[in-house]
């Protein structure tokens, strides 16, 4: 089974991937950053993570996001 991110916690972790803040990410898209905090606490939980960083490795193996932001 593929996990699929949201349009949204994708554009988040893209963003990660860039080393954007939180605080930057928030500005960028519109939303507060509870909301980005939310948007990763929720791919993490899909994931089963305990972390933002195995939440990004895991992302990179299933091809949901690139460290290219393509």
């Amino acid at each position: 089974m593929k996990f699929i991110l949201t349009e949204r916690e994708r554009e988040v972790f893209e963003r990660l991937v860039k080393n954007e803040t939180t605080k930057s990410i928030a500005a960028s898209l519109g939303i507060s950053e509870k909301t980005v905090r939310n948007h990763i606490s929720n791919a993490m939980q899909k994931l089963e993570v305990e972390s933002r960083t195995s939440a990004v490795v895991e992302l990179l193996k299933m091809g949901e996001i690139t460290l290219d932001g393509k």
